[in-house]
C-alpha cells in the first residue's frame, strides 16, 4: 500500500506546482526507485485531464556512460531530448538517487564535456520556462541514500522531506499560498534596491564573506512551490557582483562534495577559487565554458521549516537563515542573461551556530535581515 504522503505530494505538485490542465503534455523524469511516486503523480495527470509518460532515468545507466563513454559520446546532445523539450507543456521530475556518490570517480573533465553538451537543451527549457510555454517542478523521493548523507534513518529522512512541504499540515496548498504572500513583500522590498550586500565576520581562520551583489535591473522571483518542492526562497538575476564568499557548507554537485569553498568575484566573475577538498574539481567545472564563472543567481532562503543541512542542494538553499549563489546559467526571468551549462548553488549560513557569528543582509545601505532573521515583523519567518 502506498505511502499516503505521496499522495498528497503528488496532488501538490500537479494541481499546485504546475497547475496541469486538460490536453496538456506532461513528462514525469525518474529512476524506477521511485515508482510508488511515479505511480502517484501519474494518476494526478489523468485525473487533471492531462496526458502523462514516464522518461524513465537510470543512475545505473549513466554510470556505465560516464565510464566508458568516448569523448564524442561524451558530447553529444540527443535530439530526442531536444525535441522533448519543444513539445512538452509540463516537465516533472522526481529526484531519487540509489547512490548519491556514484559520480565521485569520474574524472572533472569528463563531466565537464557532458555538461557543455547539455547546454543547448538547458537555454531552450529556460527560455520556454520564461516565456510561460513550458511549466516545470522538481521534487525528491526519499531514498536511503539521500536518508545516509542527511545522517538520519530512513523514517526520520522521510519525515523531514514531507514535513518541509508541509505535508502533514492540513492543507498544504493553503498553507504554501500564504508562504506565497509572506515572501511576496520581501520580493516587492527589494524589487526597489540597487545592490544587496551580505556580510559575515571572518572566524574559523578564513576571511568571512564579504559580497556585493548589483541587483539594479534585476528580477526579484518569488518562489513558493512553483518550479521546487519543498521551496521557500526569494531570488534575482545578479547584475554585477564585487566582493568574496566563503561557503559554511559543502557545495554539492553530480554527488561530489566540496568542502570550504571561497570564491573572489571582480567585474562580475570569479577570479578566484579555491577548496579544501575537491578543488580541482571546482575548478574543472567554472573553465566548463565562458559563463560558468559568472554569477547567474542571487537568493535568500525562507523556508523556517527546514534547519538542518542534508548534503541535498533542494532542501539546503532554502533553509531560512541562509543565502545561496549560483555561478553558471541564470534564469531569463530574473533578469539574469548569463549563459552556461553550469548552475551551481552553494549555501552560506546567516545564523549564529555553533559559536559562528551570525551575518547581516543590507539592502541599499539598510540592514533588513541580521543573524538568519528579517527584521521586518511581516517578512517569513516572524510567524
Amino acid at each position: 500500500m502506498r505511502d499516503p504522503m505521496l499522495d498528497r505530494l503528488a496532488d501538490v505538485i500537479v494541481r499546485y506546482s504546475t497547475r496541469v490542465k486538460a490536453g496538456d503534455l506532461v513528462m514525469i523524469n525518474s529512476d524506477p526507485i521511485a515508482m510508488p511516486l511515479i505511480e502517484a503523480v501519474y494518476e494526478r495527470v489523468l485525473a487533471a485531464g492531462g496526458h502523462p509518460f514516464w522518461q524513465a532515468r537510470s543512475e545505473a545507466l549513466n554510470d556505465i556512460f560516464m565510464e566508458t563513454a568516448t569523448d564524442e559520446q561524451l558530447a553529444f546532445l540527443s535530439p530526442l531530448q531536444m525535441d522533448a523539450v519543444e513539445k512538452v507543456d509540463v516537465r516533472i521530475g522526481l529526484w531519487a538517487e540509489v547512490n548519491t556518490k556514484s559520480g565521485t570517480r569520474v574524472a572533472p573533465a569528463r563531466s565537464a564535456i557532458k555538461s557543455r553538451a547539455s547546454q543547448p537543451y538547458m537555454k531552450r527549457f529556460f527560455d520556454r520556462a520564461a516565456a510561460g510555454e513550458l511549466r516545470w517542478c522538481g521534487t525528491l523521493y526519499p531514498t536511503l541514500s539521500g536518508a545516509q548523507d542527511a545522517e538520519m534513518s530512513l523514517r526520520a529522512y522521510e519525515k523531514f522531506v514531507f514535513e518541509a512541504g508541509l505535508l502533514h499540515l492540513p492543507d498544504p496548498v493553503g498553507a504554501w499560498q500564504a508562504i506565497h504572500e509572506r515572501q511576496e513583500r520581501v520580493r516587492e522590498f527589494l524589487q526597489t534596491k540597487k545592490e544587496v550586500h551580505f556580510k559575515v565576520a571572518p572566524h574559523d581562520g578564513h576571511d568571512g564573506t564579504d559580497l556585493r551583489v548589483n541587483v539594479d535591473g534585476g528580477i526579484w522571483v518569488n518562489c513558493s512551490g512553483g518550479e521546487n518542492f519543498p521551496d521557500g526562497e526569494v531570488f534575482c538575476g545578479p547584475q554585477g557582483v564585487e566582493g568574496h564568499v566563503n561557503y559554511s557548507f559543502p557545495a554539492v554537485e553530480d554527488g561530489r562534495e566540496v568542502e570550504g569553498v571561497r570564491l573572489a568575484f571582480r567585474d562580475g566573475r570569479v577570479v578566484d577559487a579555491s577548496a579544501r577538498k575537491n578543488e580541482a574539481f571546482l575548478i574543472a567545472m567554472l573553465d566548463q565554458d565562458e559563463g560558468a564563472r559568472g554569477l547567474g543567481e542571487i537568493a535568500i532562503g525562507t523556508n523556517y521549516a527546514i534547519t538542518d543541512y542534508s548534503k541535498n542542494t533542494l532542501f539546503d538553499e532554502k533553509i531560512g537563515g541562509t543565502f545561496h549563489a549560483a555561478v553558471g546559467a541564470g534564469y531569463p526571468e530574473s533578469g539574469s542573461t548569463n549563459e552556461s551549462a553550469l548552475h551551481w548553488d552553494m549555501v552560506c549560513e546567516l545564523r549564529p551556530i555553533n559559536g559562528h557569528p551570525g551575518g547581516t543582509i543590507e539592502a541599499d545601505g539598510e540592514v533588513f535581515h541580521r543573524d538568519g532573521k528579517f527584521l521586518d515583523a511581516s517578512f517569513p519567518g516572524n510567524d
